[in-house]
């Protein structure tokens, strides 16, 4: 697998995740395409991304396996990114955990989002686009946006985004580079347990498919990316992406 990463900036694109797919074919392993400013940055569920222009980090990386990768096994991409931004935070001396699948959180407050779209074939994932917001410098948000927090907040000091952006690069190749090993990805479900936010914590959930409400705490994620959850009469359950929603 090629190991480095070649980062490309704009000046403003509508969303790094559009341009990386419109441009599939043509980039190379571990191209990172990264913007100031987006106009219509997407984030899960169908949400909006929102970040100050210049202040933050949006970008892109293409993750094209250079081995075979069963789309049943999609969501080690997803788990591999979201530990290398808590780990590239940790050396930031930022402390955060991982709250599932693939937000990033600071105590109770979200510090980057992330949208990962795979392309693939035959059964495998051909590519795979990992879209990440990372709040660096913003230190005054939207009132509609409920709980976000960036690096400078939590540290006082100002970043710069291109050296940052170059740093994050690294635990992510590195990340995404283990996936081709067996005993490396196996680590990485372990760690990614362990960072979970809110792990073996009892807290109120809802059910999205018809609102209602109940207590449980997070016991685990399996491999195709289910949250696994105990009730309070010790039964387990797993949920899907968008089948249930945290209460915070």
């Amino acid at each position: 697998m090629k190991e480095s990463v070649r980062i490309l900036w704009f000046e403003t694109l509508d969303s790094t995740n559009n341009e990386a797919l419109r441009r599939l074919d043509d980039l190379d392993n571990l191209s990172v395409l990264a913007a100031r400013e987006q106009t219509a940055g997407r984030g899960q569920r169908g949400n909006r991304w929102h970040a100050a222009p210049g202040e933050n980090l949006t970008f892109s990386l293409v993750f094209k396996p250079g081995f075979p990768l069963p789309a049943a096994e999609a969501f080690g991409i997803s788990r591999a990114a979201a530990l290398a931004v808590r780990e590239y935070l940790q050396s930031r001396g930022i402390s955060a955990f991982v709250k599932w699948p693939n937000d990033i959180y600071v105590r109770n407050r979200k510090i980057c989002g992330m949208l990962v779209e795979n392309a693939l074939q035959d059964g495998f994932v051909r590519a795979s686009v990992i879209g990440i917001g990372l709040n660096v410098n913003q230190r005054t948000f939207r009132p509609d946006l409920v709980n976000p927090v960036s690096m400078a907040l939590v540290s006082g000091e100002n970043y710069t985004p291109e050296t940052e952006l170059e740093a994050l690069c690294g635990f992510l190749a590195a990340a995404l580079g283990a996936l081709a090993v067996p005993d490396e990805t196996a680590a990485q479900a372990r760690r990614y347990r362990v960072a979970l936010y809110r792990l073996g914590e009892r807290h109120e959930y809802v059910r999205c498919a018809d609102g209602t409400s109940f207590h449980a705490r997070i016991w685990d994620v399996d491999n195709t990316g289910r949250l696994l959850l105990e009730n309070e009469k010790g039964e387990r359950e797993s949920f899907a992406f968008k089948e249930i929603s945290f209460v915070i």
